[in-house]
């Protein structure tokens, strides 16, 4: 999946919310669309990705056909997708995958496989404590986990530094920092049901 296919496949969703196709909240991705490409280049088909609530990008960068991603969000359940095949898990709890991936990068270890974890979080995310405490229990027991910060500046809508401080980050986490091109929720446009 390239830069043009990653956008235009949120540009449908987007005209399938605005036309009342789908009900539920969607989280769309702008803007970061290059750092995605780039991180995923280093992701194997064997290993595992857990995404957020906003999941499109890293599911189609995961290889899952977006037919079948669109099926699932027309389903209403663009911020929940699972995908067994793809080693693919999202959650729209704020770092609600975090203990979920940790666990998985254990058991991957103790089984001795070559796979890994990848594990994406924004930057309110990495402020709370459950990322402290999986960053700190993955660091000690040296698991097969990378933990990858998508720094749009922004939580929810609250500028995250006022909120939260200057960020520090332990090693075997990368944040890359972009711009988004849609708003916390939803396609930029108010639409009544």
């Amino acid at each position: 999946m390239n830069k043009e296919g990653l956008i235009a496949f949120e540009e449908e969703i987007k005209e399938l919310f605005l036309n009342k196709r789908i009900r539920s909240p969607v989280h769309l991705s702008r803007g970061n669309e290059d750092e995605l490409i780039e991180i995923f280049k280093k992701i194997d088909l064997e290993d595992w990705v857990f995404s957020t609530h906003r999941s499109h990008y890293h599911a189609l960068l995961k290889g899952i056909s977006p037919e079948w991603l669109k099926n699932e969000i027309l389903e209403n359940k663009s911020i929940h997708i699972f995908n067994k095949e793809h080693n693919f898990f999202s959650s729209a709890i704020v770092g609600g995958s975090l203990p979920i991936a940790l666990g998985v990068a254990a058991g991957l270890k103790r089984k001795k496989s070559d796979a890994v974890v990848w594990v994406f979080v924004g930057d309110m995310a990495a402020e709370t404590g459950v990322f402290h405490e999986c960053t700190k229990y993955a660091a000690r027991n040296y698991l097969p986990i990378y933990f990858v910060v998508e720094d749009n500046g922004l939580s929810t809508n609250t500028p995250t530094q006022l909120v939260w401080g200057e960020a520090v980050l332990p090693a075997r986490i990368s944040r890359y920092k972009y711009e988004r091109g849609f708003g916390h929720v939803g396609v930029g446009e108010w639409v009544t049901f």
